[in-house]
């Protein structure tokens, strides 16, 4: 017989960003059916704390059976302690341990050290992306198991039947999106400085439109005011999409990522994407992309200067987005299906 599944769902209630939509994605009944699985739910930042540091532990010492999946913040250090090989988390990246200086103090003080108890001893962990399994790697157990469960990008936006861009004329606009929370690892000012170089080498009306919520550390009073930057905070899906039909490319200048699922989510619109060159975007997008290094703004505004007026530039982003999609969401039902298979194994 299967054990029983609690899955936390504690940090659900606030605006579905991408955190959220992958619990959702990923961890709902309906995803994980066949399974049956019970949801330890939230909503306010009081009750999250009460269900991941004293609900979730009563609820395994009562029933010695049941496992938890972690899907949103790391297990409780009680969790942990208490019930350890039932627990496992699903791990989005490894920032908490390897970018302290992009924290913010609630992270350094409650999610930090809970995320470096839980990934140095348990045994079982699940990632969403190979970039961060590798990541995982460096500091999990020796013996630990770590499986992939890259989440399926469906077009949330329903942004599939936007018209095909056209090229930026000469002179003329243009517009660059970001799709991302205004925070320091998501080095928008690096995306706001080939905006510049855009503007004054290569002549263009280049704006970036800046779509996410405005988080820690002082960014966004640091992008507002900029040539061409504009921040429109967090949007609904409708906005999102309108934003979409705005823009001739998504753009990501991030120091990191644990996976880049606005990468993907873009192509549905038929986008061009523009990300840094480093393993995990080349990941996600499998040669559907333009990377750029962020911190060469001149070369990388040249680079998609030019790939903006190619010809056929927006035909073959179109082409090519549609096929990673396509590739990325048979990686992730295979993965969800092992992922079923194996917890209808336990015992």
């Amino acid at each position: 017989m299967s054990p029983r599944l609690i899955v936390d769902h504690s940090h659900l209630g606030r605006a579905i960003t991408g955190l959220e939509r992958i619990t959702l994605e990923l961890f709902s009944g309906d995803a994980l059916a066949p399974l049956t699985l019970t949801l330890a739910g939230g909503g306010s930042t009081l009750s999250m704390l009460a269900t991941q540091q004293f609900g979730l532990p009563a609820r395994l010492a009562v029933d010695r059976r049941s496992i938890v999946l972690c899907p949103g913040f790391p297990p409780s250090m009680l969790l942990v302690a208490l019930a350890g090989r039932r627990v496992v988390p699903y791990v989005h990246d490894c920032f908490l341990i390897t970018r302290p200086q992009d924290l913010n103090w609630r992270a350094r003080l409650y999610m930090a050290p809970a995320f470096r108890y839980a990934v140095v001893r348990l045994p079982w962990l699940i990632a969403n992306s190979e970039a961060t399994a590798r990541e995982l790697r460096r500091f999990c157990r020796a013996d630990a198991d770590i499986s992939l469960c890259r989440p399926p990008v469906r077009d949330i936006f329903g942004a599939a039947g936007l018209p095909m861009r056209q090229p930026p004329a000469p002179g003329g606009p243009l517009r660059l999106m970001a799709l991302s929370t205004v925070e320091p690892r998501k080095n928008l000012i690096a995306a706001a400085t080939i905006v510049a170089a855009l503007r004054q080498a290569h002549g263009f009306d280049a704006s970036l439109e800046i779509v996410g919520r405005v988080g820690w550390g002082g960014e966004a009073k640091r992008l507002a005011g900029l040539p061409g930057v504009t921040l429109t905070g967090y949007l609904d899906e409708a906005g999102v999409r309108a934003a979409l039909g705005r823009a001739h490319a998504l753009i990501s200048t991030s120091f990191d990522e644990g996976l880049g699922l606005p990468l993907i989510e873009a192509q549905h619109a038929g986008l061009p994407v523009v990300a840094p060159d480093a393993p995990v975007f080349h990941e996600v997008l499998a040669g559907s992309g333009l990377h750029i290094d962020p911190a060469a703004p001149g070369a990388a505004a040249a680079a998609i200067a030019a790939r903006l007026t190619a010809e056929d530039a927006f035909a073959h982003a179109a082409a090519a987005g549609r096929t990673n999609v396509a590739r990325w969401n048979a990686l992730a039902a295979a993965d969800r299906a092992a992922l079923v298979e194996r917890l209808l194994r336990l015992d």
